[in-house]
């Protein structure tokens, strides 16, 4: 064989190899690094569903009811209170032995002027947020464009028992805060969820049954 074909030969094998060698690790490597990115904004949306959940259960606290609206819930952060009962003391056994329940030795006990319950009220803004938090954002979804918002529903519904009951339900698709990500990656994950007969996302709530759980509870 003629030298210089030889020669070439190898190169071409060597270059053979670190192209299947390369292929193989980037096969490896991206569903990690997919997975990595996936989990990490996961629970970034998660985490701010929940917020909006526990604002939505403060609205309905006050009000009755839950709400469609961002605005609304935005205004309710900014300018509305929570109501709280301060308790001050402790009812003696003495009072509990002699009571049939504990709302009756409470009572007993208010009388006596052992114990005191006093109505206060807190900012919805100081009670639920811990921090500074520019609540204009609450409603866009994390890692997504500024224009795509939670998908938010509330509405009545009667129970079993025929009750008037409130509901609401947050959602987001996937693909809302999965952009950027390996597409094909992004179908294979949301094409899982389905066949388990799953949302491809996450929600907080359910528009059919009283529950504001999430769907990773």
């Amino acid at each position: 064989m003629n030298k210089w074909l030889k020669i070439g030969l190898q190169v071409v094998f060597v270059g053979v190899i670190f192209f299947l060698g390369y292929a193989l690790l980037g096969s490896i490597a991206k569903p990690i690094f997919f997975n990595e990115k996936y989990e990490g904004r996961y629970d970034l949306v998660k985490e701010k569903m929940i917020k909006i959940r526990d604002v939505q259960i403060a609205y309905q606290t006050n009000y009755g009811k839950y709400t469609n609206n961002f605005d609304t819930l935005v205004e309710f952060i900014r300018n509305d209170s929570l109501i709280l009962i301060k308790a001050e003391g402790s009812v003696p056994d003495s009072i509990y032995t002699k009571a049939t329940s504990k709302l009756e030795a409470e009572l007993r006990a208010l009388e006596l002027g052992l114990i005191s319950r006093d109505t206060i009220k807190i900012s919805v803004m100081d009670s639920l947020f811990s921090k500074p938090y520019d609540i204009d954002t609450l409603r866009f979804i994390p890692f997504s464009s500024k224009e795509k918002t939670f998908q938010l529903n509330a509405s009545i519904i009667k129970t079993l028992s025929k009750v008037d009951m409130p509901v609401f339900e947050l959602k987001v698709h996937n693909n809302s805060y999965l952009t950027g990500l390996d597409e094909q990656l992004i179908i294979n994950k949301n094409d899982a969820a389905r066949d388990n007969e799953k949302y491809p996302g996450l929600i907080v709530g359910s528009m059919t049954e009283v529950s504001v759980n999430g769907n990773w509870d």
